[in-house]
């Protein structure tokens, strides 16, 4: 009787610890599985958002392309690296057609040639060229002919964003503005 007792026993504890080493092995794979579940969600969602930024990319080189645009500036850079903060309803580049306007107010204590503290160049834009390099930037470049002032207009955009550099070369002086 005791053998009986002592082998059912025994018999109950090892299934037990078999029970136990597979619940282990069945948490495992559930955490692995889990892991890999928010891997593809997060690749997924990279994948999304970087199918929107190109599509973005796609309708800015559009723009370019028919010369119907606003460039909005938030940051101008001087010459020498300095640079400001502005609004971007008073610092831009536009152009629709053969007409381009540039405005720039840097909103400092001096009234500028356009009363705002900057300049505005507003006339007709020749010159005009688009180039994709190997890596698919697009530059754009224009020349455009105001009453008073001419500049140089350089537009870069880097592939697969909506965001874009511009830089503004008066012919009058070389106070280059980005």
């Amino acid at each position: 009787m005791k053998r009986v007792l002592f082998l059912l026993l025994f018999l109950c504890l090892g299934t037990g610890t078999t029970i136990f080493a597979q619940d282990k092995e069945v948490e495992k794979a559930a955490k692995k599985a889990q892991k890999e579940a928010k891997k593809a969600e997060k690749a997924a969602k990279k994948a999304a958002a970087e199918a929107a930024e190109m599509a973005l990319f796609e309708q800015c080189v559009k723009a370019m392309e028919n010369r119907d645009f606003v460039v909005e500036a938030d940051r101008v850079e001087f010459k020498r690296g300095q640079f400001v903060n502005v609004n971007a309803s008073t610092n831009f580049v536009s152009m629709r057609g053969d007409h381009a306007t540039i405005q720039l107010a840097f909103n400092g204590p001096g009234i500028g040639a356009n009363g705002m503290g900057g300049i505005t160049v507003d006339g007709r834009a020749t010159n005009v060229e688009i180039e994709t390099d190997k890596k698919g930037n697009v530059t754009f470049k224009m020349m455009v002919q105001g009453v008073a002032v001419s500049a140089g207009i350089t537009i870069r955009i880097a592939k697969g964003t909506d965001q874009c550099s511009a830089t503004v070369n008066p012919n009058f002086n070389s106070n280059r503005v980005s």
